[in-house]
């Protein structure tokens, strides 16, 4: 026979309360909905990369992503240095630490010019950096705007795409508003090529980057002194030739601007240049 305060102790270790079983299911369904909204999720990657490219240029940084034509960026990488006091009288008897590394790297500066070339470059051709039809890069030196070949010229052939016009129409309207040596320079892979129309790769290469400078000077907006055409075929790879993809990498047109220095809105007057702030 129990004891009416048995009956009591043994109702109070009977279980958990009814609601924490519904709680619990509704937090473990809760979890599993948030799951699947997880998984669903895209992220548009070429847009972030454009975006990514205008803030980059936009707060003076010296890397402007640029990814899917090939090879990596010809921007400066920079490392802070950090140097270590020398041991003072109290630290004698401490271990000594010795800095190993080799004397401070100069630091390289960008210019003014090139960085407002490239910025308004990297704003005018978003769209086109964001799909893979061309990157834009610089060094402390220049300015380079590099078009892949696939979207560029058909295969074994010099004349530009129709749709190409129009995009180095846009070229143009920049570089106009800006001073700088242009040099446009066509590159091949290391495949010996098999055409009636072009001897080597020193021709196409060559033919490419003529058929370039045409559409460069063809309104006059550039002066045909400041423009030069190279053909280089495969001697200045991105990549090595080593498969399809990277051959395709290293077939390209490259229009550098040399040591740019862009004008004003007001310096420009009324010449149809798009000036960024």
């Amino acid at each position: 026979m129990l004891l009416p305060g048995a009956r009591k102790r043994q109702k109070a270790k009977s279980g958990a309360p009814d609601w924490i079983v519904t709680f619990a299911d509704l937090a473990t369904l809760l979890l599993t909905f948030f799951i699947l909204l997880l998984s669903f999720a895209e992220m548009d990657v070429e847009k972030y990369r454009a975006m990514a490219n205008s803030m980059s240029v936009a707060f003076g940084s010296q890397n402007v992503i640029g990814e899917g034509i090939g090879g990596s960026p010809i921007t400066l990488v920079e490392s802070n240095t950090v140097s270590l006091p020398e041991p003072s009288d109290s630290l004698q008897d401490q271990p000594e630490f010795i800095d190993e590394r080799a004397e401070k790297p100069e630091i390289r500066q960008i210019p003014g010019g090139v960085l407002d070339l490239s910025s308004r470059l990297v704003r005018e051709l978003e769209p086109e950096a964001a799909a893979g039809t061309l990157q834009v890069n610089y060094d402390e030196d220049q300015v380079v705007i590099r078009f892949a070949e696939e979207a560029t010229f058909r295969s074994g052939d010099a004349a530009i795409k129709p749709s190409m016009i129009p995009i180095i129409e846009r070229v143009v309207t920049v570089l106009a508003g800006c001073d700088g040596d242009v040099v446009v320079s066509g590159h091949s892979d290391d495949r010996p090529i098999s055409s009636s129309k072009y001897r080597s790769n020193w021709d196409l290469s060559a033919a490419r980057a003529v058929s370039v400078v045409h559409e460069l000077v063809m309104n006059r907006q550039i002066p045909a002194d400041r423009v030069m055409a190279a053909g280089r075929a495969e001697t200045r790879p991105l990549a090595a030739n080593d498969s399809p993809e990277n051959r395709a990498l290293n077939r390209r047109v490259e229009i550098s601007i040399r040591n740019p220095e862009c004008q004003t809105a007001e310096a420009v007057g009324d010449l149809p240049v798009e000036i960024l702030p």
